[in-house]
């Protein structure tokens, strides 16, 4: 009896050694979507400034499939110790219930996943190429309305961060539209950009540099305020179609992670969230950082996944 306290103990004192050691090699922070899309373009500066507070690189690895169920899933079963973490979007709390709604086993389940800290929270945006008819948000649902089923949107996945909004607009307007599924929402861009479809929903930061050359117009947002990327551009509840959809961009660690390890990537998510380089990346690429601290985050995850399951069973089935 006594040598088995003995040994608890020991592995007790081994595993606060390490963690009081942590990292002592490269994190892994893993990006559930293609290169191209908002995630990608928060983990990289994220990424850079972490590694720095960290004095351990911190790699990006992008595991994309499933609207980003595929790499959550994956850190959702990792192993516990800090070494691979999660850049997720508001995805996160969509896709269990979408699983649920078709009645199989989630690929991962929120308890799996520890919120660390959130980076940024931006209303999408509606955005058509810049030789589309339309000038107006008005003029799309009026065209739309003579024309259900006519047009297109892409996003990055079923139930994905730009699938959910352009539903909720889609009912709200009262139009019919032809989703088009892409793995991520570079390859959606990319789809808009070369005429495959002809509207999608997708945060500031991944048009931006598309509406500066001048090959995208922003119709509306899903905000309650005007957009500092985009000042101009009214919001849908200003418009006369009252909807409204933040997608934010968060890290997450496995659920069971030493809290002297979560104190420490706590330490340097809040350090990257302050870096001026950080700030300055994710100004430009319109995505300003609205950042949460663990405890905050949870509760913002809380409140955002009852809403998103209301929304889901609202959209209902989609093959």
């Amino acid at each position: 009896m006594k040598l088995r306290v003995v040994v608890a103990t020991a592995c007790v004192v081994v595993s606060s050694l390490a963690s009081a050691q942590f990292p002592e090699h490269a994190v892994t922070l893993v990006v559930p979507f293609p290169p191209g899309g908002l995630a990608d373009t928060v983990a990289r500066p994220v990424a850079e400034a972490m590694g720095r507070e960290l004095k351990q690189s911190v790699v990006v690895e992008n595991k994309a499939g499933a609207g980003g169920g595929i790499g959550m899933a994956h850190v959702a079963k990792a192993k516990p110790d800090g070494y691979t973490i999660l850049l997720a979007l508001s995805s996160y709390t969509v896709l269990p219930e979408a699983d649920k709604l078709f009645g199989r086993a989630p690929m991962y389940t929120l308890p799996e996943l520890k919120p660390i800290a959130r980076f940024t929270a931006d209303p999408t945006v509606f955005a058509v190429r810049a030789d589309a008819p339309w000038k107006t948000i008005q003029e799309f649902i009026a065209d739309a309305k003579q024309n259900p089923g006519k047009f297109t949107y892409g996003s990055s996945g079923n139930y994905g961060t730009m699938h959910v909004p352009m539903e909720m607009f889609a009912g709200t307007a009262g139009v019919k539209m032809v989703h088009v599924p892409y793995t991520g929402a570079g390859p959606a861009i990319v789809g808009l950009l070369g005429g495959q479809v002809d509207a999608l929903s997708t945060g500031p930061a991944t048009v931006a540099q598309h509406v500066k050359a001048g090959k995208v117009r922003v119709l509306a947002h899903w905000g309650d305020v005007r957009l500092v990327a985009l000042p101009d551009v009214p919001s849908l509840k200003d418009t006369g179609t009252d909807v409204r959809y933040a997608q934010w961009s968060g890290l997450f660690a496995p659920a069971g992670t030493p809290d002297a390890v979560v104190a420490r990537l706590r330490a340097a998510a809040r350090a990257a969230a302050n870096d001026a380089r950080v700030k300055d990346v994710l100004l430009t690429a319109g995505s300003p950082v609205q950042y949460l601290d663990a405890p905050e985050f949870q509760r913002y995850v809380d409140a955002d996944a009852a809403r998103m399951a209301d929304v889901v069973k609202r959209i209902g089935k989609v093959e």
